[in-house]
């Protein structure tokens, strides 16, 4: 699993959080602007937190079922 992988399961992961944070802020009466910024902000400390986990992770041999980023979890 190189940085391609890496870096595209972070923008997965970015725009799953973004998506999710800024829709609640703007559910709660905020801002486009401030639902915007939040919604980053939030989304970058998210995905930061996931992807050096999962790369952690991933030096130890664990694997994880649910995310199936593996050749090994895919079946081929």
């Amino acid at each position: 699993m190189g940085a391609v992988f890496w870096i595209r399961r972070f923008i997965v992961v970015f725009a799953g959080a973004f998506l999710v944070i800024a829709g609640v802020q703007l559910l709660k009466g905020h801002t486009l602007a401030y639902s915007g910024t939040q919604g980053a902000i939030w989304a970058i400390v998210s995905a930061t937190v996931f992807i050096a986990a999962r790369i952690n992770q991933s030096r130890r041999g664990q694997h994880c079922a649910i995310c199936r980023d593996t050749p090994e979890m895919r079946g081929g």
